[in-house]
């Protein structure tokens, strides 16, 4: 199985967006994706893909199962969209490093063990998600805390949308840091599948930092604001954006699908996987998935 977790730290660079529409891109080839967006902020993927609806505390969600408190099984709280299977965010998720820490020191207090950043992933071995799906894809939110944890301790690969800025040049020096006090404090290993550079201007600054971005940058995104906006205001990946919702098709949009495409061949390749129907990059219409 591919897995990884779409991070940065620089906020504002397309960190869910790039999970969404890898995730799409992954359908529209054949592959079953499983997507787990962990960010408890209103702008989260859940109401990217529109399936943002029960927030009620008593309604079962992730947390809870991180918890060992569920009202239901995993299965139930999978929602489709595009092929894509997504386990919505819900507002437990704001509270979650306290829930964690409640149930570490009542295990503490039995005797028992409890990794606070281990509990994703053992809910979704108990689901057996490895077998069941081909690809899993992260989006916790862009600070450190157990939503990050979790995420990378379930994928332990990064896939990281840069800004082509000072400020992404920082975030990613940043990172580096980051990677390896996780590896030392989870004891594993994490691996960067690939670095994304988004809102590409082709200055002579970005080409500059973009050549010192020390992982593979096997696509650029340029500035894709308008396509992005459209795809939030209709909740949908792009891919059903531009097909569905732009009243003509713009060349340089159809290439940033084809890129998406592309990254996705190369991020599957990386894990011998091989998608069973893969598109020609960018073709809109392939493979077209009804919601």
């Amino acid at each position: 199985m591919l897995a990884y977790t779409t991070y940065s730290e620089a906020g504002g660079v397309g960190k869910t967006t790039t999970a969404a529409n890898l995730a799409v891109a992954h359908a529209r080839a054949g592959l079953k994706p499983l997507v787990v967006p962990l960010d408890p902020q209103d702008g989260d993927l859940s109401r990217l893909f529109g399936v943002d609806g029960k927030r009620k505390k008593s309604v079962d969600n992730l947390v809870r199962h991180m918890i060992q408190r569920p009202n239901g099984s995993f299965d139930d709280l999978i929602q489709t969209k595009e092929g894509v299977d997504i386990i919505p965010e819900h507002n437990m998720l704001g509270s979650l490093a306290e829930y964690l820490r409640r149930e570490k020191e009542q295990a503490e207090a039995m005797g028992e063990a409890f990794g606070m950043h281990s509990q994703l992933l053992r809910v979704l071995r108990g689901a057996d998600v490895n077998d069941r799906y081909d690809v899993l894809i992260c989006d916790p939110p862009a600070t450190e805390g157990p939503h990050l944890y979790n995420a990378i301790n379930a994928t332990r690969s990064l896939v990281i949308p840069v800004e082509p800025s000072a400020k992404g040049d920082a975030a990613v020096q940043g990172l580096e840091s980051l990677v390896a006090g996780l590896e030392e404090n989870l004891d594993i290993n994490i691996g960067v599948l690939a670095a994304l550079p988004m809102d590409f201007k082709d200055t002579r600054d970005q080409r500059e930092i973009i050549n010192d971005i020390p992982y593979s940058t096997p696509e650029i995104i340029g500035d894709r604001a308008s396509l992005m906006e459209g795809c939030w205001k209709q909740q949908c990946s792009a891919y059903c954006y531009i097909r569905e919702h732009r009243s003509r098709r713009r060349e340089y949009e159809i290439k940033t699908l084809a890129q998406f495409d592309r990254l996705a061949r190369q991020l599957e390749q990386q894990v011998g996987i091989e998608a069973p129907n893969p598109p020609e990059p960018g073709d809109v219409e392939h493979n077209v998935i009804t919601p």
